[in-house]
């Protein structure tokens, strides 16, 4: 019986060994302290003037929404071409009404300004 859970617990005794080694070398690798060049601001060349906890305007993030949901559209649009042939018509009305309800989820966002930069 205890033959027969040898190989998982040989599994799980490596993962182990394996993970403490990881967690050790890391830890002996991150010792050293960094340099003053390494802690220079390097994203836009000068020292952040606000706290990093600023506000965004909702903008951003409704801009953020709208690529996610056109990306995803393309995603589902590229198998279903794919296929069109094998799938037939019912396909192609499903299809429509899918694009049907993104065109008007653009309109919407569009109508309330979402898309107009000042």
């Amino acid at each position: 019986m205890i033959a027969e859970y040898w190989p998982v617990l040989l599994f799980i005794g490596v993962a182990a060994g394996l993970g403490i080694v990881l967690l050790v070398i890391g830890m002996l690798a991150g010792k050293h302290r960094p340099d003053a060049d390494k802690l220079s601001p390097y994203e836009c060349g000068f020292e952040a003037f606000e706290d990093a906890r600023a506000r965004f305007d909702v903008r951003y993030y409704l801009l953020a929404i709208l690529f996610i949901i056109f990306d995803l559209e393309i995603a589902f649009l590229f198998p279903w071409a794919v296929v069109f042939k094998q799938i037939g018509i019912v396909a192609l009305i499903e299809m429509a009404l899918f694009l049907l309800l993104l065109v008007i989820g653009f309109a919407y966002v569009w109508k309330k300004g979402a898309l107009e930069w000042e």
